[in-house]
């Protein structure tokens, strides 16, 4: 079996990866760590959950300690970029816990957070930063901190954040940290244009794929129930009603509903808290922290805690809302079955959802099994759904029956040709058409009258 001393890591590490008790490294930090121990840009896939963290981490606090000097005033030896700030701050809790008995500094900062306890943490230098990209851009901008003394460059979930939402601010900051520098991409998901762009900030890029890209974690068991919108939160509280769902996400697409969502479930007695961008970052640290520590067995988030909570004894992940981009669903069942344990992820799909649940299955590659609960719909089968229209001619619609025609006429006007003894079809019948008072007018139809009204002239002859 390999282990950690035989990738090369030196004793001080070796003795706080002991003491958080990792034995053995998993398969992608294995093939990761010898490549960033020799100086290589790397591009790093694996399903989420499986020690991306340390597979950069551990080797970077080598190089540092091995090569170790002061980074300067207001600047870093190592960035690494994240896309939120949950993730953030749990890549800075790994990096002191693996190098607590080197003595290397690590600071965080993103946004929500006191400016100036940040610029306190950047002013003498530290060897490792870890930052959201526009906390670090603002830093920049009030010249607290500077990037021209970065070695390492690190751009952690390099999919999302090589995203159109991130691409920008990466472009500004690649212009700030040297052209002569190592550059490692570590991810769940790596599409092919994000890899082509990925292209313009490696060089010579070493590439490492323990497992095919956006497969789900092999330990999670997953279920879909066909449901009504208008019944999911009544079947999430049957759900709930089983007590081996000791800790469970629950994942809403938008803020609002999550909110809505945490509201039900604490109004129907479940301990529950909510994470999404729009509470304060004091809010979102004690949702979490209750979260971890058990005081709140549900959280609800969005999409932002699809790749930033990292809590090992997650059992469930209940996919309230399916997602519209694939890709997160990968990221949200990751979520569970951590550190070697099993788990279980249940997603409800509401008919108008279900497109977006045969995008999940092209891109995993398997179908995800049904689960009948009693407030299920009746899942369409592939053979039961109506074939689509090719061609123009199979398109056309059968003859309709034309609805009878009724009079346009008003009841009064209908009353008064009655009065005059004209029947409703007499004027169209025998080409005489007459106003309400019976006087004829002309009609384009049948023989012309003999006759015309004149009209009186207005103000007199003259």
């Amino acid at each position: 079996m390999t282990t950690f001393q035989d990738l090369g890591v030196s004793a001080p590490i070796l003795k706080a990866l002991a003491a958080d008790g990792y034995t053995a490294p998993t398969p992608i930090q294995q093939q990761a760590i010898p490549i960033v121990l020799k100086g290589r840009d790397l591009i790093g896939l694996a399903q989420t959950g499986t020690g991306k963290t340390a597979a950069f981490a551990v080797p970077m606090l080598d190089r540092l300690h091995q090569a170790r000097k002061h980074a300067g005033e207001k600047s870093c030896r190592a960035l690494v970029l994240a896309p939120t700030r949950e993730l953030a701050a749990q890549i800075g809790d790994s990096f002191r816990a693996y190098g607590r008995f080197l003595g290397l500094s690590v600071a965080v900062v993103f946004g929500g957070a006191s400016m100036f306890k940040q610029k306190q943490a950047l002013y003498r230098g530290v060897d490792v930063l870890v930052a959201t990209p526009g906390r670090l851009l603002d830093h920049v901008a009030q010249r607290s901190v500077r990037l021209d003394a970065v070695e390492i460059l690190v751009l952690d979930e390099a999919d999302h954040m090589l995203d159109m939402g991130f691409i920008h601010d990466l472009k500004r900051i690649a212009k700030l940290v040297p052209v002569k520098r190592q550059t490692l991409f570590f991810s769940a998901t790596m599409p092919a244009p994000i890899a082509e762009l990925a292209g313009q900030f490696l060089q010579d890029a070493e590439r490492v794929a323990v497992t095919p890209p956006s497969t789900t974690a092999e330990r999670v068991e997953q279920a879909v129930v066909h449901v009504d919108q208008m019944k999911k939160q009544d079947l999430l509280h049957a759900l709930l009603a089983d007590k081996t769902i000791t800790r469970a996400l629950v994942f809403a697409r938008t803020k609002h509903g999550a909110d809505r969502v945490m509201r039900k479930l604490e109004s129907a007695g479940f301990d529950a808290e909510a994470i999404h961008g729009n509470k304060s970052q004091g809010q979102r640290t004690r949702a979490l922290e209750a979260f971890k520590k058990g005081q709140a067995r549900l959280l609800v988030a969005t999409e932002i805690a699809a790749r930033g909570i990292d809590v090992d004894d997650v059992s469930h992940v209940i996919n309230y809302d399916l997602p519209n981009v694939p890709e997160q669903y990968v990221h949200r069942i990751g979520r569970t079955a951590r550190a070697g344990q099993g788990g279980v992820a249940i997603s409800f799909c509401a008919p108008d959802e279900r497109a977006y649940l045969r995008d999940i299955e092209r891109l995993t590659k398997q179908a995800v099994p049904v689960l009948e609960t009693d407030y299920s719909l009746a899942a369409p089968r592939a053979d039961e759904r109506a074939p689509r229209p090719k061609g123009p001619a199979q398109r056309a619609h059968p003859a309709r029956k034309r609805a009878p025609q009724k009079h346009h006429a008003s009841e009064a006007h209908g009353k008064a040709h009655a009065k005059q003894g004209h029947g409703a079809q007499r004027g169209r019948d025998e080409g005489d058409r007459r106003d309400r008072k019976g006087n004829s007018v002309w009609s384009n139809a049948g023989a012309p009258p003999k006759y015309r009204k004149q009209r009186k002239p207005q103000g007199g002859q003259r």
